[in-house]
């Protein structure tokens, strides 16, 4: 993949990269239309599948992670992919790494795989607090992607909305020089955000998981016709309305500012929110300007 990177790059080919984790949906696709609209029909696009290791603590799904490769490369053809790079484990971190790779690290010594890439500052709250050790997966990988692969442009979607300012910040301090495209979020028609992890869910709870997109309406409503509203007293009344669907329960909900992801004590028209809910043994993001 390198190689082939370095020949695009003495060519003048423009690069565009959508890196996924598999199992693609609609969502995924609808990034690929971005890259290549970006790059043009002469730029090459690649789709990067690889469920990472290092971003999934030890008690998470990523044994069960749904992963279909001979689909999603059939997905990519169809949608005009000209690289799909599905590395494994091996070739990404060195032999013996896992998501236990930090003891494995120090049990080891130097030759396994020891360096990171680590955002101190956006990811301490939300997700970097429910997962501690997530987002220093995503952006070492992230970084080795870029590497790898050396786009011109890399497309993300604006679902994973922490996940995305944490790349941005990588990509400014870290100097790598490329345009970072962030996508809008794909919806199911009964609101639903397009997830992988929605294939875990299944009968009632299919329904109950709307429970997010209610959420985000409920806010939206609440500061629709109001100055301000206490982030405190919004965040109650939405932890009710989860309460109600018996396989539900919330991780969090936050209010902030979107440039800074600074939590905010009065939530006003222009805030971002984000929330976590269990339905059922699935846990589901979502997000939403208010």
């Amino acid at each position: 993949m390198q190689k082939l990177a370095v020949r695009w790059k003495h060519l003048g080919i423009r690069v565009g990269l959508v890196p996924t984790m598999g199992c693609l949906h609609a969502g995924h696709l609808s990034l690929v239309q971005c890259a290549r609209q970006a790059v043009g029909k002469s730029g090459q696009v690649v789709v990067s599948i690889y469920v990472n290791p290092t971003q999934f603590g030890p008690a998470e799904d990523f044994s069960r992670y749904p992963r279909n490769l001979k689909r999603d490369v059939e997905l990519c053809r169809a949608a005009g992919v000209d690289v799909v790079f599905a590395p494994g484990d091996k070739e990404m971190y060195a032999a013996g790494s896992s998501r236990r790779s930090d003891r494995k690290v120090r049990r080891a010594g130097s030759t396994h795989f020891s360096t990171y890439v680590v955002e101190g500052k956006l990811a301490q709250s939300m997700e970097g607090a429910a997962r501690p050790t997530h987002f220093r997966g995503v952006t070492t990988v992230v970084a080795k992607l870029f590497n790898i692969v050396s786009p011109d442009v890399a497309v993300f979607g604006q679902k994973d909305f922490q996940q995305a300012a944490i790349i941005r910040r990588m990509v400014a301090d870290l100097n790598f020089p490329l345009k970072l495209i962030i996508a809008p979020t794909l919806r199911e028609p009964d609101g639903l955000a397009m997830s992988s992890r929605n294939h875990y869910l299944t009968g009632d709870l299919r329904r109950q998981a709307t429970v997010l997109w209610r959420a985000i309406q409920t806010a939206q409503a609440a500061v629709k016709d109001h100055t301000s509203v206490p982030a405190a007293k919004l965040k109650a009344k939405l932890k009710k309305l989860i309460a109600t669907e018996p396989g539900a329960r919330l991780d969090y909900v936050e209010f902030f500012e979107p440039d800074t992801l600074t939590p905010i004590a009065q939530v006003t028209r222009g805030a971002q929110m984000a929330l976590a809910v269990f339905i059922g043994k699935t846990r589901l993001i979502d997000n939403a300007p208010l």
